[in-house]
Formats: C-alpha cells, sequence, structure tokens
C-alpha cells in the first residue's frame, strides 16, 4: 500500500510541479485584523475558500459600517488551473411581508429615511448562510476553525480609528435609536475617541454559535428568536418563517472579452458584471491609447452613462423578472450603443430614452484572495449605508443591513446613492434587490488580478478604472491608486475625487458639454491580488485611500522550488484520502 501512495504522491509532484502555481499566499482587505485572519487560515492548511469565511466574518467584526453578519454579498469563487468559476449569492431578500408601496405615504410619496434607519430598512441577511455554505462545499477546515479569529476579535475587540469616527458621526443619530446599537458602537451616546476598543461579546457569541450549529446556528434557535423579537418590536416585518426559507443560491459567473483580457464577473441580482462588461465591450471599439487624455475621459464616460442607463431600466433579481443578460453583454449590442456616441459632444441623459427622473455613499467592503495552489476568491460584501440599519436586536450583536433601499421605492425616486431603477427592481416578498457590488477576475497571457472595491454606485465605474489599468500594464499598487471619476446617467454630472481631473481635463470635458461636479473627498477602498506567471511573483496591494492592509507570505519556509511543491503535494494527497468527501465539491468546479 505504501509503494502505491508513493508512486501515486511522486506521479502528481512530478505532474503539478510542471503546472503553473503561485507558490505563495496573499490577502488584501479593509482591515488589518482581517488579511491577518485570512493569512492565519491559509498558513493553517486551509484553502482561499476557508480563507474567505475568515476574512468576511472578520471584517464584519471590525469593520461595521462596511459589512456584518446581518448583511450580504457576492463571493466570486475560481478554482485552481481556471477549471471553473461559481457565484455564492448571499445577497439579503425582502421579508415575506414586504410591499411594494410600503415605504410610501398616503399620498404615494417616499417616506424619508424609512428605507434607510431602524428594523424595517432591513431585509433577511445572508452572509451567514453563504459563509457556512463555502466552507462546508468548498473549503477543507472545519466551519469553526475559519471562524475562530472572527470570535476572537469580536471578544478582545478592535480600536476605533479615524474612518470609523467619520461615519459614525454620519449615523450617531440613528445609532442613538438602538439601545443595543449604541452601546456597542458608541460611548455614551457619542462617536468614540480614536483608540477606543470595541468589544461584542454578543457577536462572539452568535460567531460561536454559528460555529458549533452551522446555518442553524443563525437562522434557527435562540439567536433567530431573538433577532425576529428585536425586530418586531421596534415597528420591523421579520417571522421566523423569513429566516427558515431563506437561501443561498450559486449562479453561473459571466464573462466577456476586452482586448486580450478574459473577465470573469458576477451576474444579476447584481448590477455590476452587466454594466462592466458593457462599458468595456463599448470602449474596446476605440484605441484608448491614441487620443488625448480630455478625448479618453469622454469617450469612458459616455459608456458609463449607457451602462448605467441600462441598469436602471432593465436589471432586476433574476428570479423574478426577465434579464436579458445575454444580449445586454453582447459584442453587437454595444457597436449599437457606441453608434450613438459623438466624439466631440456630451449626450445628455434626457436624450437617451427609457427613464424620466428627477435627479436626487460610500461603504460596502471587499477581499481578494489567492492561495498556493492557485485558487482565487474575489468578494464585496455590504450593509448598503454606513452601519446599515443602525439598528441591533437586543443580545444577538447583530447589526442589521438596511438593503430595502436598494430596491426602486418608486419609479424615478433615486437612493441613497442617487440611483433610479424601474420595476425590474421594485420591492416583492422573497426578491433580493438590485446591487452595484462587482468582484471580479480578469485574466491575461501575463497572468491574474483579483479586484474590487466598496463604493455604493460608484463601485462599477473603479472596477472599470482597475481593469483598463490592469489592460495597460500597471501593477497592483497603480491599480488601487488610479484617479476615480464617475457617471452614473442621472445625475447627469462627471462626479470625480480630489485630482482625478486637472484643469485643462475638467475645461475640454466642460466645452463638450459635460456638466462636472467635484467631490471634497477620495473615495473607495480597492483590494486588489494580481499572480503575474510570466515573473513568476505574487503582489497584492490596499487602496492608499482607505485603512486595510494587503500581504503576500510564503506557505511554508523557502526549501529548495521542487522539495516546497512535494511536500505541500504530499500534504494535499493525505488530506484527499482523509476527506474524500470532499472531492465532490471540488468538482463543482469543473463544469
Amino acid at each position: 500500500m505504501w509503494r502505491w501512495l508513493f508512486l501515486i504522491t511522486l506521479c502528481i509532484a512530478t505532474r503539478l510541479w510542471a503546472a503553473e502555481v503561485p507558490g505563495q499566499i496573499a490577502v488584501a482587505s479593509a482591515h488589518p485584523l482581517a488579511t491577518q485572519a485570512g493569512i492565519e487560515i491559509l498558513r493553517a492548511g486551509g484553502n482561499a475558500f476557508d480563507a474567505a469565511v475568515a476574512v468576511s466574518a472578520t471584517i464584519a467584526v471590525v469593520e461595521p459600517a462596511g459589512s456584518g453578519m446581518g448583511g450580504g454579498g457576492f463571493w466570486l469563487l475560481r478554482h485552481a488551473g481556471n477549471t471553473g468559476a461559481v457565484v455564492i449569492d448571499g445577497r439579503e431578500r425582502a421579508p415575506l411581508a414586504a410591499t411594494e408601496d410600503m415605504y410610501l405615504d398616503e399620498l404615494g410619496e417616499a417616506m424619508p429615511r424609512a428605507s434607510l434607519d431602524g428594523p424595517l430598512s432591513a431585509a433577511i441577511p445572508g452572509q451567514p448562510a453563504a459563509l457556512v455554505h463555502i466552507a462546508e462545499r468548498y473549503g477543507r477546515l472545519p466551519l469553526g476553525q475559519s471562524l475562530a479569529p472572527a470570535i476572537r476579535a469580536a471578544r478582545e475587540g478592535f480600536a476605533v480609528g479615524p474612518r470609523y469616527r467619520r461615519l459614525a458621526g454620519m449615523r450617531v443619530q440613528a445609532l442613538r435609536a438602538s439601545p443595543a446599537a449604541a452601546e456597542i458602537f458608541l460611548v455614551d451616546g457619542d462617536v468614540p475617541p480614536l483608540g477606543h476598543i470595541v468589544r461584542q461579546p454578543d457577536l462572539a457569541a452568535t460567531l460561536g454559535a454559528i460555529a458549533k450549529q452551522g446555518r442553524a446556528g443563525f437562522y434557527a434557535g435562540v439567536v433567530a428568536q431573538r433577532m425576529v423579537e428585536g425586530v418586531r418590536a421596534a415597528g420591523g416585518i421579520w417571522t421566523q418563517g423569513d429566516l427558515n426559507e431563506y437561501t443561498v443560491v450559486e449562479r453561473e459567473p459571466i464573462v466577456g472579452e476586452y482586448r486580450g483580457l478574459r473577465v470573469t464577473t458576477v451576474p444579476p441580482p447584481s448590477s455590476g458584471g452587466v454594466a462592466l462588461l458593457t462599458m468595456l465591450n463599448i470602449l474596446a471599439g476605440y484605441d484608448l491609447q491614441s487620443v488625448g487624455l480630455t478625448e479618453r475621459r469622454h469617450l469612458i464616460v459616455e459608456a458609463m452613462r449607457r451602462a448605467y442607463r441600462d441598469r436602471a431600466l432593465y436589471l432586476g433579481d433574476p428570479d423574478f423578472v426577465g434579464v436579458p443578460v445575454q444580449r445586454l453583454i453582447h459584442p453587437f449590442y454595444a457597436d449599437g450603443l457606441r453608434a450613438g456616441i459623438r466624439t466631440d459632444r456630451a449626450t445628455p441623459s434626457s436624450m437617451l430614452p427609457g427613464i424620466e427622473a428627477p435627479a436626487g455613499g460610500s461603504d460596502t467592503t471587499h477581499l481578494s484572495i489567492l492561495d498556493a495552489e492557485g485558487n482565487a476568491v474575489s468578494a464585496t460584501l455590504s450593509i448598503n449605508y454606513p452601519f446599515g440599519s443602525a439598528f441591533v436586536p437586543p443580545g444577538t450583536g447583530v447589526l442589521l443591513n438596511d438593503e430595502m433601499d436598494d430596491f426602486s421605492i418608486k419609479p424615478g425616486v433615486p437612493n441613497a446613492y442617487g440611483l433610479v431603477g424601474k420595476q425590474a427592481n421594485a420591492i416583492a416578498p422573497g426578491k433580493r434587490p438590485l446591487s452595484s457590488m462587482t468582484p471580479t477576475i480578469v485574466d491575461s497571457d501575463k497572468g491574474v488580478a483579483i479586484v474590487g472595491t466598496p463604493g455604493g454606485s460608484r463601485i462599477i465605474t473603479m472596477v472599470l478604472h482597475a481593469v483598463l489599468g490592469y489592460a495597460e500594464g500597471k501593477d497592483a499598487a497603480r491599480m488601487v491608486a488610479l484617479p476615480r471619476y464617475h457617471h452614473q446617467f442621472l445625475p447627469d454630472a462627471i462626479q470625480f475625487e480630489p485630482n482625478a481631473l486637472n484643469k485643462d481635463e475638467q475645461l475640454g470635458l466642460g466645452e463638450l458639454g459635460h456638466d462636472l461636479k467635484p467631490i471634497n473627498r477620495a473615495y473607495g477602498d480597492m483590494h486588489v491580488v494580481v499572480w503575474d506567471k510570466r515573473a513568476h511573483h505574487v503582489e497584492a496591494a490596499s487602496d492608499p485611500r482607505g485603512e486595510g492592509e494587503a500581504m503576500v507570505s510564503d506557505v511554508v519556509p523557502q526549501k529548495s522550488v521542487q522539495g516546497k511543491v512535494v511536500n505541500e503535494l504530499v500534504e494535499l494527497v493525505g488530506r484527499k484520502v482523509v476527506t474524500s468527501g470532499r472531492l465532490s465539491a471540488v468538482s463543482r468546479f469543473e463544469r
């Protein structure tokens, strides 16, 4: 038996030694503690999918303004060797008692902040179910081991930084309205001072219940009972039936091409992937490198305008409405959109048919992971507005989302990020709201880039800038630092961060008919991992605008390359012999 095991190991080692593997691990996320959690799990023998569970859960603890166990998101998982990818849709769902007009008054007008503050604004969370699903179907380690760093962070606490203070200041009134939230996230009803340690023992207990019981630790039992009771006592409409019926959905990614790049991204109910591929298809018809900077900016803005118009008109939850994804991402459709672009004049949004609306953020989180075998994860998570609904059901530590605001509350009425929509994104019981999250993996003949960012309605255009930068040969550090500008159809204006457009560009764009709206601070928090296969090099970068951390590490102490690979493969063979039940999960990628 040992002879056969040795021969099998040697064959596998010889075959995979010659194959392309990174040989290093990399994690980039919005907080150092979350990045360190991912590295810890990878060094303990976990794969990128185990690390995604650890980072997602830990960031839910240490970055409560951006994501949480009371929220949801999209995890784009890609197996080593590019044998296939899957999107784990852990997006929140509307409660079963939700109605299309639940945020309108007797006159049919939207009630101020009704879809933003308090438990009535909260959809049913998907992140706990998604993390259990990923661990059980794609991970190697026990769920409890992957959740251990998050439980530790919740018990021991984290230090308040400048970003926390700024966002808590935006939401202090809403946080004060929830006694449980105020006790956790404020100090005597005010924003905590820098360095204050935020400890969350109730959240540690909830994470512990998930670690021990899996899905039932959150969606049933004591935690579920406390959530439902707390929500209903404060005016919400959740029931135990809502929690029982929540399901994770596995979706096929959508894939496009841009000048030799293969772009894999997320389908609806995220609008991000469709809009990203639409913009890239339009821009593929231009040689952006051969035109002046002002014309380049103009063409990119016009592509943004048309993609966001389609977002408002066509996109919604595909389980409820027909979404013409393949038509929208087809190059021929982009040819038609491009034909309407003038190089010498901006197209007023009012001239594009389909939406009639008045003109009317910054949160969410992202993580990018690569393991030593080449498994990759790009995941964007959210509770929507900073600190979500600002409501915590007593005794749970779970900060609930306000994702109901991502629905179209009323056709033509902008949400918190100024986005408008029509019937495709109207509220319905059990429906998932449309999202802008755009986790993406880009392949080229030179390597792989794992890309994504938070940023509300601006997420998609930030990812566009990064993909265009990668196409031009920029490394991870330059991709995350690129200056950003944005157009989302309505309001009809180019939004841009400081120094993104110089004075000549602003003047030139104004002469073309664009309205410009400077933003007084930088936005976004991009995290990128790049595996350069030609240089046999892995790099990672976190946005200089944020407080995150990117780490690249060897899995084991440096030995000869051959010895290093053989040792890892012997360990892998051992795991497969012991845990052969996991092999079916791996094979799901081999479509």
